[in-house]
């Protein structure tokens, strides 16, 4: 499960790293905006190419001409603060590019006029860095959460669905985030960044798969705890740690009080008596309490450094990159070494158990 983050995403790469290396191959992943774009090259290519894909898009998108400084708390802020500056006026390669005329200078109606930013860039390189047919092949099922402007409502765009073929489009309409990016148009109808309305794919795992036992990674790039602000700049990190962190906590707490409803429905509908079981109102509500699998949730959150304030996801220089795909390598590696704990099968009456790295095991 991959959170959307921007310039933080590369965390999600390094935790798939450091995945891949112990054979931990997903057979399902789910994204939204920068997570869409990772699962879909991870989905998108052979499990032996998957980390160099994710290499090669990291560094295309990425600047490694400027240097931060080696030490100075306040000088690597500054140079954070300038190198986002740098990707909002000038654009990033292979990402998105300053509309020219600007979008203030464009008619009412016209495209243009609905973003800061062209996002073409971005199709040409889905189109380079992913094998479609591959993606669409289902070997790995690939889910991704867009927002449907007009309705208003979160749509998630599945390979399972075999009606429906997902290409560039698909992911592109996932990481629309406004006003930067423009919406895109999917058969008649636009979509905006998924994070618009949920920021956190784990809800529809949760809803569309809940019969068979599984082991799931939630990877956030947005810590929903922090500390209190001290300034204008904190003020702004912490309302969008907040926002964009999606509850993801809150979901999990109520994914799992409700399988433990269903499991109470299921163990009372044994103890009635085959009257009762053939009562109309009885089998509807065991129908909707079907399925109540244990499910172990190990969750990797992306913990921002001393030097970052809001900017911190259009910040897209390479030492940053190298430091966002770091702690993923690491937090995973870590984690990792407490597998035995969530390889082992929940208990029936656990439900869902949640393994939380920072919590648990720093």
């Amino acid at each position: 499960m991959l959170q959307g983050g921007g310039a933080l995403g590369a965390y999600q790469a390094g935790v798939y790293q450091a995945l891949a290396e112990k054979d931990y191959l997903p057979d399902w992943i789910a994204g939204i905006s920068i997570g869409a774009i990772n699962g879909a090259i991870i989905a998108g290519n052979a499990p032996e190419r998957r980390v160099e894909r994710l290499r090669e898009f990291w560094e295309l998108i990425t600047n490694a001409a400027a240097k931060p400084p080696s030490h100075g708390d306040f000088l690597r802020l500054f140079f954070n603060e300038w190198s986002a500056l740098a990707s909002a006026a000038s654009g990033v390669p292979g990402f998105y590019r300053p509309r020219l005329p600007p979008a203030w200078l464009l008619p009412w109606g016209d495209e243009g006029a609905l973003s800061f930013y062209d996002t073409a860039p971005l199709r040409a390189t889905l189109e380079q860095m992913i094998d479609f047919d591959l993606l669409n092949a289902g070997a790995v099922r690939f889910s991704i959460g867009a927002a449907n402007i007009r309705k208003g409502n979160s749509v998630y765009f599945d390979s399972a669905d075999k009606g429906r073929r997902i290409g560039p489009e698909h992911i592109m309409a996932s990481a629309a985030l406004p006003p930067g990016f423009p919406p895109v148009e999917i058969e008649g109808e636009h979509y905006w960044d998924g994070g618009v309305l949920s920021n956190t794919p784990l809800e529809y795992l949760l809803d569309a798969h809940r019969d068979d036992p599984m082991l799931v990674f939630q990877v956030d790039l947005f810590s929903a705890r922090g500390t209190m602000p001290r300034n204008l700049l904190d003020v702004y990190e912490r309302h969008k740690d907040i926002l964009y962190s999606s509850r993801t906590r809150k979901n999990t707490n109520a994914f799992r009080d409700a399988q433990k409803l269903r499991q109470a429905v299921d163990r009372l509908y044994d103890r009635l008596p085959n009257k009762l079981k053939q009562d109309a109102d009885v089998a509807y509500i065991r129908e909707a309490a079907r399925g109540a699998a244990p499910m172990s949730i190990v969750h990797l959150i992306y913990r921002e450094k001393y030097y970052e304030t809001q900017t911190k996801d259009y910040e897209f220089s390479r030492a940053s990159m190298e430091e966002h795909w770091q702690a993923g390598l690491d937090d995973t590696r870590r984690s990792l070494r407490h597998e035995d704990q969530w390889l082992q099968p929940p208990q029936d009456l656990e439900a869902v158990r949640t393994f939380d790295i920072t919590r648990d095991f720093d």
